[in-house]
């Protein structure tokens, strides 16, 4: 508890434009939807407001036909006094590749010009060499232009090697880094409130930056979390709006400020106007439930998240990967072999892409009836080194079966997957045709073939005239 009843106020960040659409509605919400409401969230008090990177970049321009980077800039004009947020995949960006350090420079530079202040970086295993870069570029940038911050996220899991003297070794590396502050990224949902109470406690008495928990109301234990999480000294935590919260989603911005009334951990932030917030995204929420865009099966508690650490969207791919094969009846089987397959690789957290790997080799070896007699290119790749190190040591027997004598790298992704000179350039060559902005090659080398759709269709639009439909042959269009 805060001593003698001294203030400190617990801030809140909210992602209702990003994280919470992103896991309830497959990041689906159109910028047309967020624009009416910057003003009033921009006066509530937010630390910050999370409204872009993850999978907005991607979902952007491959669903909704729009330019991520318009979207960005929107936002930051209707934002005056709130700071905007972004998800970065560190040496990946947003993307599902490691990229060269000058791709990321140019992005980091890019996000902050067009409105980003926040800039939280993770890496799937936790390789902090993998972070580097973008921290690097953020820092530079700060110093240049005096806006910009660099948010380590650590992403949480459970097993041997994630002891709190590994959180609280994380949490000074990350400082010596010269990162600004530190997030505890709980996308399973994993993290119970006396634990988090006891690694809250022990990464402060390490670090003097700032700590924000991020978790997942999955596994229903979300709110307690947060509760334990605020009185140990945590100092901002992730919220999502009612209409967009719970579930797979954060815990409901209202709820948490209600909680901390009247405490030293109180917020200060206005109920009347969080309500009318909650009321605006009310109707989108009803729209998307009737539409099947927003199913009810994520909305609930999965316990199973916690019994078996899977995260939900991971439970929910697996589940269809076997309805595909006919093989419904091989859950369990599967459920009880993705522990195994996740300690054969050196017992890396489940997030994206890891979660997605070790998913997906577990539905192999259980149907093959032998395990890793067949692996897919991704793990291979995972046991080769290319994603980078993981903490613990991987399953010699397991690398001498799928990958027999092959060379392995102990180096960062980018080296390891050979992007050692810088590639801008060379991308900027085979998108020219289509640059209307220099962040177009930017969203090209992200996502090469989505991107070139996009600029086709972004060209129909401002002349009428479709790509797709010319007569190539008789260099006709038809009228």
């Amino acid at each position: 508890m805060a001593e003698n009843n001294e203030k400190k106020p617990v801030q809140i960040m909210e992602t209702v434009l990003r994280d919470a659409h992103q896991s309830l509605i497959a990041t689906r919400m159109p910028t047309e939807i967020m624009l009416p409401i910057l003003d009033k969230m921009d006066k509530v008090g937010y630390r910050a407001i999370e409204c872009w990177g993850g999978a907005t970049f991607d979902a952007s321009l491959r669903f909704l036909k729009e330019d991520p980077w318009e979207r960005l800039r929107k936002i930051r004009d209707g934002l005056k006094n709130t700071k905007t947020q972004m998800l970065f995949r560190g040496q990946n960006i947003l993307g599902y590749r490691p990229y060269a350090d000058d791709v990321v420079y140019k992005f980091v530079e890019k996000s902050i010009a067009n409105g980003i202040d926040v800039i939280r970086i993770f890496d799937c295993l936790n390789d902090l060499r993998n972070l580097k870069a973008a921290v690097d570029a953020t820092n530079k940038i700060k110093k240049q232009e005096g806006r910009g911050e660099s948010q380590v996220a650590l992403s949480y899991t459970l097993g041997d090697a994630y002891t709190l003297e590994y959180w609280t070794k994380m949490a000074k590396d990350i400082e010596e880094m010269g990162a600004d502050s530190i997030c505890i990224k709980d996308m399973a949902g994993l993290l119970v409130p006396y634990k988090a109470s006891e690694l809250i406690k022990a990464m402060k008495e390490v670090t003097k930056l700032p700590i924000e928990l991020h978790t997942h109301y999955t596994s229903g234990v979300a709110s307690m979390t947060y509760l334990k999480a605020v009185e140990a000294g945590v100092d901002i935590i992730d919220c999502a709006i009612s209409p967009f919260a719970l579930g797979t989603s954060q815990p409901a911005t209202e709820v948490m400020v209600e909680t901390f009334k009247g405490t030293p951990y109180d917020t200060g932030m206005d109920q009347n106007l969080l309500a009318e917030i909650a009321d605006y995204f009310t109707p989108y929420r009803d729209e998307c439930l009737k539409s099947g865009l927003m199913s009810t099966k994520v909305l609930g508690v999965n316990i199973k998240t916690l019994l078996y650490q899977v995260p939900g969207g991971m439970l929910s791919n697996m589940v269809s990967q076997l309805k595909e094969q006919h093989a419904e009846d091989k859950y369990r089987a599967v459920l009880e072999e993705i522990p195994r397959v996740r300690k054969d690789c050196g017992e890396p957290p489940l997030v994206t892409p890891s979660s997605q790997i070790v998913g997906t080799q577990a539905i192999m070896n259980v149907l093959m009836g032998e395990r890793y007699k067949v692996a897919t290119d991704q793990f291979k790749d995972l046991l080769r080194g290319n994603y980078g190190q993981t903490v613990k040591p991987m399953n010699q027997d397991i690398i001498n079966k799928v990958i027999p004598g092959e060379k392995r790298s102990t180096a960062r992704s980018a080296e390891a997957t050979g992007r050692t000179e810088p590639e801008l350039e060379s991308l900027e060559k085979e998108m020219k045709q289509y640059k209307e902005q220099e962040e177009d090659v930017l969203s090209y080398a992200l996502f090469p073939q989505v991107a070139t759709e996009f600029f086709k269709y972004r060209e129909a639009q401002k002349t009428g005239v479709d790509a797709k439909k010319n007569d190539k042959e008789n260099g006709a269009y038809p009228v």
